[in-house]
């Protein structure tokens, strides 16, 4: 293993790449509940924002069936979006190749739909151009259980790290201490059943404070 691929996410080394998640594509996801995709793709935007991560948002054909990028989505990330003309790889796009180019940075948090071809094409193509790529699961989605799990197999055997939202949220803050850690913190609770642990710790606090 290279220390590029030991080396663990930071604020400072990764770029959040969201490639499809288009109204039409999301419709038809059938691997994870559609209540759950949309909280976890929150969750993934809003650790970014938190976190001041770039983000590279794209779509593709937007004007045809696969529609427009969820507004979940922009209305975190804000309304730039990279609309492809026809490349179903959007590593094939010379814009939002160049978008993530642009950040400098060589570790790619990504997620797309659907998961084996919206996510797995790109995430095979960075991978081999020497990016390190986390493909964020659970904010992915796809027609069932084995399509996701094939691609998840491939992307694995490409070098791709398989990971979770909630994973790469934990990776980017490190330490509570961190000038992000307890809002990064509310995002996970936001998102999650932590919700319940961080609100019973808010809660002790007045006590505590009122103790010293």
């Amino acid at each position: 293993m290279t220390t590029r691929f030991a080396e663990f996410l930071t604020p400072e080394n990764a770029v959040l790449a969201l490639i499809d998640h288009q109204t039409g594509l999301l419709a038809s996801v059938r691997d994870i509940q559609p209540e759950t995709l949309r909280k976890n793709i929150n969750g993934l935007t809003n650790m970014a924002r938190t976190a001041d991560i770039p983000s590279v948002v794209t779509a593709s054909m937007p004007e045809g069936p696969n529609g427009p990028i969820s507004s979940d989505i922009t209305n975190v990330l804000g309304p730039d979006v990279i609309n492809r003309a026809g490349e179903i790889n959007a590593w094939d796009s010379p814009e939002f190749k160049a978008a993530i180019e642009a950040t400098g940075r060589k570790k790619i948090i990504m997620a797309g739909i659907v998961t084996d071809v919206c996510l797995l094409f790109p995430a095979l193509s960075a991978v081999a151009e020497g990016y390190d790529v986390y493909a964020v699961i659970d904010a992915s989605g796809t027609w069932d259980d084995v399509t996701r799990d094939a691609a998840m197999l491939r992307m694995s055997q490409a070098g791709v790290k398989v990971t979770t939202w909630a994973s790469v949220l934990a990776e980017v803050m490190n330490d509570w201490r961190f000038e992000h850690g307890y809002p990064l913190g509310g995002v996970l609770g936001g998102h999650t059943a932590y919700g319940l642990v961080y609100e019973s710790y808010l809660s002790q606090q007045p006590r505590q404070e009122a103790a010293e």
